[in-house]
């Protein structure tokens, strides 16, 4: 073999034996492209978005493998298969262009976050995809048409702010469509979508609140996989098909609130697997037989319809009924015995019907009920003794009914309830010292009964009663004077009873009262001069009795829409503020009155009442004379004052009392005081941006006395404060009370500075300024909604804790929006405590002679009682959540006169339009459902009795419930209860105003 042939066949074998490593060389360079590709994609993709879940794109690093990226699932070959970044509080702009050229991508779901903007008609290159969600974002626009995506399992846009045409079209071609939820959103009005009906692999369908017309398509019997079915909140007419009764697999069918007519239709008998079942408020008539087939029912939801007949007796074996609300229907007959008896039963109300026969006796058998509500119908028999041991029980309502017997003693006691409403009966018997571990109840409506005895002393164990009503009984016996514990109570009418002996003082107590009625009882003795000091209290009833003596003048003070103190045995003159004409009838029958001017009465000695009339209005105009030369003195004083600013402080003696290790120098800080470093003026002083040469900066707040005599003379021109024996009240809150806190919402306070003369308090430094700046002023454009939830969340925790988490309760006083300041992640700090007050230990209220706080932000009853606790913060809050959502001024020109924000919001709570018209423009459409359920909470916290109003641990709870995207579904009864529903799809959490 020559050598040329012998080098050819080596060459050939070296070939042979390298072809695996370059056919591996080329596999790899192939897909390290590939690998290449997807991770630019990605990073885009995380360039694109904001999110305050650190731990979301932590692992997404340029020099990482794309398949263990958080969120990121790959196939064998490297492939990105699946995006997963659903509720990670991400927000931002999709790139729809470069997501889709993930060539193998079949999952994308972003779903529970805040992502806006318009989705593009890129995303019909995603034609891989079997799962999309974008459910519960923020985008706004029409859906763009998705036809090519015709291998799509899985559709999820509810809740996202989409509007425009309904996306039907892109359904003909999605026939392995399983699961298809596009409700919530502020479509157009559009007929039912036919082409979901040809969808027949589809197990779950949520159109609810997406503006439907006309009727259900007969052909909706095709889809005979349907486990769920929601077309509730439309405007749907006509009857229900009968093709419904083919669902056979329906788990859930849900279709309150159309307006659907007829019957329920023959067959629906045939959907022994349905639970949940809710034809709520619509206009169906005709029986419930067809329902008595349904043996597992869980939840049964019909009312506000115009059913009759009977409730089928069959519901009283269904094993796992625990919801079942019939209300305001036309339905005769009993209540089934059994019902209720063999789950955990939740609650019952069957409230305005024609029912009779017996309450059920074993609805809290295994002892979860927690709502009673059978009241409006014509019940008899008496209340079963059962009841008496159902701890979990919150609102017991049985009135108007035929009820008789005695009322169960433990009834009176149970620890959970909230309301005790059986008025309008016949029961009798007492009310009972079990009363005294009612801790939770609020209503007590038992008038018109034939109840006896003596009002328990015990009574005043539940603290928490804001209305009693005991009037048209046989109750007797002195009136305990321990009613005047009930700090919270508001009305009390007890007329029409048999109670005697005199009216107690304590009743001056309840600072709260604001309806009295003692009317026609026993009584004697004197009207108690401390009912004057009942600040809230418009409306008195004590006709009818055998009271004496002369009428206080104290009441003259009050400013009543009601009074009368007619057929009694008073006697002397007449309080001049009572004699007027209008009051005639309401001081009829009393003989022994007598009146200056009211010629029905005996006509009293005139000198005495003119020359004390006199002399009230010299010694008024004589101290206000004074009250308004002592202010002129004080202007002036004060303006002198701020001539002096640029001398400096540093002649002066300084004690530094530091609360946080400190990194600066008194010096520093006295050499900052000058005239063009402030940055705000208040009541109490002005304050001064300190920029340290370390390049902190801080804000030092500069407090004045103008109430020290013999201050020495100083060469100073910085206003001259307290001695340390005289400072201001202000300066003293705010030490006292800053001092001792540590809370991330609530300004830290380093230390306090003070001479003979001044008084320094040393903050850290806000750089984003107030709420009120960012709301009102031009920078209001920046402050997206789900910044503005995050400062009311964030300021309600500051004010939590000054309520609920210090020693002693810090009630602040001047809650509002510029005292909300911002650090630079827009983060809150309650500030300015300078008119905060510590409450007693005693938990007593304190008062003041002066309304200490800013307009707009008063509550009703601290502009004129003077009385000031924790529902005061909360009032001022509320209005601080009214600016969030409005973006309104709590005092605007475009409210009516005599209007603020509160008032102007309430008058606007009719219509979903016009409550909808409230929210900022500045907030996207898709997002206004979101806040009002902060405009939910805000009218909470503003009701105009403080006892309505909820803690602020309360709010906290109820903002973090009303989190953006976080919804929750819901079955309400006829009084306004909210019982939560667990359901597999969320749904839209509706403000129930």
């Amino acid at each position: 073999m020559s050598l040329l042939s012998t080098i050819g066949m080596s060459a050939a074998n070296n070939l042979r034996q390298s072809l695996p490593a370059l056919y591996l060389l080329c596999f790899l360079c192939f897909f390290s492209g590939i690998y290449s590709d997807d991770l630019q994609i990605l990073l885009k993709l995380k360039s694109s978005l904001y999110n305050s879940n650190p731990d979301v794109f932590s692992s997404w690093d340029s020099t990482g493998n794309v398949c263990k990226f958080v969120g990121i699932t790959c196939d064998s070959q490297g492939f990105v298969t699946e995006i997963e970044l659903s509720k990670n509080k991400l927000s931002g702009f999709l790139p729809l262009d470069s997501i889709c050229e993930l060539q193998n991508l079949e999952k994308l779901s972003l779903g529970f976050n805040s992502l806006q903007g318009k989705i593009t008609e890129d995303l019909r290159n995603c034609t891989k995809l079997k799962y999309l969600d974008l459910g519960n974002n923020v985008f706004n626009g029409p859906f763009p048409d998705i036809t090519p995506l015709g291998d799509l399992q899985y559709l999820y846009l509810n809740s996202s702010g989409f509007s425009g045409t309904f996306p039907s079209k892109s359904l003909s071609n999605m026939s392995g469509l399983v699961r298809l939820s596009i409700g919530d959103n502020p479509f157009g009005p559009t007929p039912f979508p036919q082409e979901v009906v040809k969808l027949n692999k589809l197990n779950w369908l949520y159109l609810s609140n997406c503006s439907l017309e006309g009727k259900i398509p007969t052909g909706i019997g095709s889809l005979s996989e349907l486990i769920n079915f929601e077309i509730a909140d439309n405007n749907l007419s006509g009857e229900i098909p009968a093709e419904i009764g083919n669902l056979k697999n329906l788990w859930q069918f849900e279709l309150y609130n159309n307006n659907f007519t007829g019957k329920l239709p023959i067959g629906l008998r045939n959907l022994t697997k349905l639970e949940f079942f809710d034809a709520s408020a619509n206009n169906l008539e005709g029986d419930l037989m067809e329902l008595k087939f349904l043996t597992n029912l869980v939840s049964l939801q019909l009312f506000a319809n115009n059913f009759s007949g009977e409730i089928p007796s069959e519901f009283g074996e269904f094993k796992r009924l625990v919801n079942l609300s019939l209300y305001k229907n036309q339905l005769t007959g009993p209540i089934p015995e059994k019902i209720g008896s063999w789950a955990e039963f939740n609650f019952i109300d069957v409230s305005e019907n024609f029912l009779t026969g017996p309450i059920p006796p074993d609805m809290c058998k295994m002892g979860k009920m927690k709502a009673l509500l059978v009241l409006q119908n014509n019940l008899t028999g008496e209340i079963p003794a059962s009841y008496a041991n159902c701890p979990t029980l919150r609102r017991f309502r049985v009135s108007k009914n035929s009820l008789s017997g005695v009322v169960p003693a433990g009834i009176w006691g149970l620890p959970a309830l909230n309301i005790i409403d059986i008025e309008s009966n016949q029961l009798e018997g007492p009310i009972t010292p079990d009363i005294e571990n009612a801790k939770a109840l609020g209503q007590i409506f038992a008038a018109n009964n034939r109840l006896t005895g003596e009002l328990p002393e015990e009574i005043s164990g539940a603290t928490s009663l804001i209305s009693i009503d005991l009037s048209e009984n046989h109750l007797s016996g002195r009136i305990p004077a321990s009613l005047g514990d009930l700090k919270k109570l508001g009305t009390l009418h007890l007329q029409g009873n048999m109670f005697s002996d005199s009216i107690p003082k304590s009743l001056g107590s309840c600072s709260s009262l604001t309806d009295l009625n003692m009317a026609n009882n026993l009584l004697s003795g004197k009207i108690p001069t401390s009912f004057g000091s009942l600040p809230s209290l418009n409306a008195l009833n004590l006709s009818m009795n055998k009271l004496s003596g002369q009428i206080p003048e104290t009441l003259g003070a009050l400013r009543f829409s009601l009074v009368d103190l007619s057929y009694n045995r008073l006697s002397g003159r007449i309080p001049q503020s009572l004699s007027i004409a209008a009051y005639n009838g309401s001081l009829a029958g009393n003989p022994e009155l007598c009146s200056v001017n009211i010629n029905s009465f005996r006509r009293c000695s005139p000198d005495s009442g003119m020359s004390k009339d006199v002399r009230t209005l010299i010694i008024c105009f004589a101290v206000g004379s004074a009250v308004l030369l002592f202010t002129l003195a004080c202007f002036f004083h004060l303006k002198k004052k701020e001539k002096d600013q640029d001398h400096s402080l540093k002649e002066e003696s300084w004690d530094v009392n530091s609360f946080h290790v400190l990194s600066f120098t008194e010096g520093e800080i006295l050499d900052s005081i000058k005239q063009e470093n402030i940055i705000g003026k208040g009541g109490s002083g002005n304050v001064y941006k300190v920029s340290l040469p370390n390049g902190k900066e801080l804000a030092v707040k500069h407090i004045w006395n103008t109430n020290i005599k013999g201050r020495k003379k100083i060469r100073s021109t910085t206003p001259m404060l307290g001695k340390h024996t005289g400072r201001s009240k202000e300066f003293d809150a705010e030490v006292r009370t800053l001092s001792s806190i540590r809370h991330v919402n609530v300004v830290k306070l380093y230390c306090s500075i003070t001479s003979e003369d001044s008084s320094l308090l040393v903050y850290e430094f806000l750089p984003n300024g107030s709420l009120w700046d960012r709301l009102h002023t031009g920078q209001k454009l920046k402050l997206d909604w789900e910044t503005r939830y995050e400062i009311a969340v964030g300021a309600a925790k500051g004010l939590e804790y000054l309520h609920h988490g210090c020693n002693r309760p810090v009630i602040h006083r001047d809650v509002k929006s510029s005292n909300i300041l911002l650090d630079e992640f827009l983060k809150p700090r309650i500030a300015d405590f300078g008119l905060a007050k510590i409450v007693q230990a005693n938990g007593g209220q304190d008062s003041t002679h002066v309304i200490a706080g800013t307009h707009g932000y008063i509550a009703p009853e601290y502009g004129y009682t003077y009385k000031v606790n924790e529902k005061s913060d909360v009032y001022s809050f509320g209005v601080v959540l009214m600016e969030l959502v409005t973006g309104k001024r709590p005092i605007e020109p475009e409210f009516a006169e005599n209007q603020d924000i509160v008032s102007w919001v309430y008058n606007n709570l009719k219509t979903r339009e016009s409550i909808l018209s409230l929210v900022d423009s500045n907030i996207p459409e898709g997002l206004k459902e979101e806040t009002i359920k902060v405009l939910k909470i805000a009218v909470l916290c503003t009701a105009r009795l403080p006892e309505l109003r909820p803690t602020m641990r309360s709010v906290v709870q109820m903002l973090e419930e009303a989190e953006p995207c976080k919804l929750m579904g819901i079955i309400i009864t006829k009084d306004g209860t909210s019982m939560k529903k667990e359901v597999a799809d969320a749904k839209k959490l509706k403000p129930e105003f």
